[in-house]
């Protein structure tokens, strides 16, 4: 799976945005998607994942109810709309997918979990 991440920018304190992630290759569909970010000088973190079939959802605590991932899986895509966006959301985000189909019962949440790694595109939040 090779995977492409895209819009991220630069947006004040309290504003939105919404990131894609398009995936190529393998069959996106049957893969679990999830959300990273990493902050200058700080470690990768979570930040959310959902199931093959967009019923499962899950997030961190720092962004819950303000970050939603979802999924296109006619266009490969996953998404994650960001909201009330804070200046430590300010980060590179990346796209990821584990390395085997979702099981149907676990959405992984740790970084060695995951395989298949986008660029990353990167989200300036200013206050």
């Amino acid at each position: 799976v090779q995977l492409q991440a895209s819009g991220g920018g630069l947006v004040q304190a309290g504003g939105s945005l919404r990131l894609s992630c398009v995936a190529f290759g393998r069959t996106f569909r049957n893969y679990v998607m999830g959300w990273f970010r990493q902050a200058p000088g700080k470690e990768r973190e979570f930040v959310a994942a959902i199931s093959w079939s967009g019923g499962r959802t899950y997030y961190a605590g720092s962004v819950e109810g303000r970050f939603t991932i979802s999924r296109d899986n006619a266009e490969n895509t996953v998404y994650l709309q960001m909201s009330s966006l804070k200046p430590e959301d300010t980060a590179v985000y990346y796209c990821a997918a584990p390395p085997s189909y979702d099981s149907g019962t676990y959405l992984p949440k740790l970084r060695p979990e995951y395989y298949y790694w986008g660029q990353g595109t990167l989200v300036t939040v200013s206050s």
